[in-house]
């Protein structure tokens, strides 16, 4: 069985994100990228199912510019067998990417897609679900365990009530949260055997993947800027107080 698992690009987590002067973006210049956390999650868990025999092969699927390659090596280094990178100078919103993974997902012929449940800088969580629509094959949201018995996935699922328990039919598509694992730490005898695994590079025409329907964003700006609290005296002064900015 062949595992696929999307990952992105990223600033990384730890970062400050800085919007530009202008208002047309975020200054990424100088700016360490990484791989998105909940992606890297999706990669560690795939990589387990594949040393616990579940799986033959990861593969690691990136899609921009050259510059996600360094994304597609940590991933190597961490131990998926091959790497893919879709070519493109577009940034592709949650449809395409699934129309994209699905033209992947039809020539690898792979039975289980693991993605993150949403990347960082854009928070749409909306990737996975739509993959599942157009594959027509059963999707496994916000997973914090997932276990392979034969053709079915027992997922437990992160919902606003507590733990949900839910199984699904192999080929699947399961998203995961922060609580599925702890990422490997990646060594540098790793990062330099990752040098020689393969790494292909498909472009979107090749895919038969059109691009229409983007949204365009006119404009980014920054949060607003927190407002100076004060400090209260008693339990009585902070009702009062909440009473008068009518929150209470």
């Amino acid at each position: 069985m062949k595992i696929l698992v999307g990952i992105k690009r990223v600033v990384d987590y730890n970062v400050r994100v800085r919007v530009l002067p202008d208002g047309s973006g975020v200054d990424t210049d100088g700016v360490k990228m990484s791989v998105n956390p909940f992606d890297e999650i999706a990669l560690e868990e795939a990589l387990r199912l594949r040393d616990a025999g579940k799986a033959d092969e990861v593969i690691v699927v990136s899609i921009g510019g050259d510059e996600v390659q360094q994304q597609l090596r940590t991933g190597l280094a961490m131990g998926a067998d091959r790497a893919v990178q879709v070519r493109t100078g577009e940034s592709l919103q949650p449809l395409s990417l699934a129309r994209t993974f699905l033209k992947l997902v039809e020539r690898e012929g792979a039975e289980l897609v693991l993605l993150g449940k949403q990347a960082i800088d854009d928070d749409n969580s909306q990737t996975a679900q739509m993959l599942a629509a157009l594959w027509s094959r059963p999707q496994a949201t916000f997973a914090s365990r997932v276990a392979l018995d034969g053709g079915t996935a027992k997922v437990t699922r992160e919902v606003d009530a507590g733990l949900e328990t839910i199984e699904v039919d192999l080929p699947a598509v399961i998203s995961v949260d922060l609580r599925l694992n702890e990422p490997r730490f990646v060594k540098l005898p790793d990062i330099m055997k990752a040098k020689r695994k393969p790494l292909d590079v498909v472009t979107l025409e090749e895919l038969g993947v059109t691009v229409e329907g983007q949204l365009e964003v006119s404009h980014y700006a920054p949060p607003a800027p927190r407002e100076k609290g004060i400090m209260v005296e008693d339990a009585a002064q902070l009702v009062a107080e909440l009473k008068n900015r009518g929150l209470l």
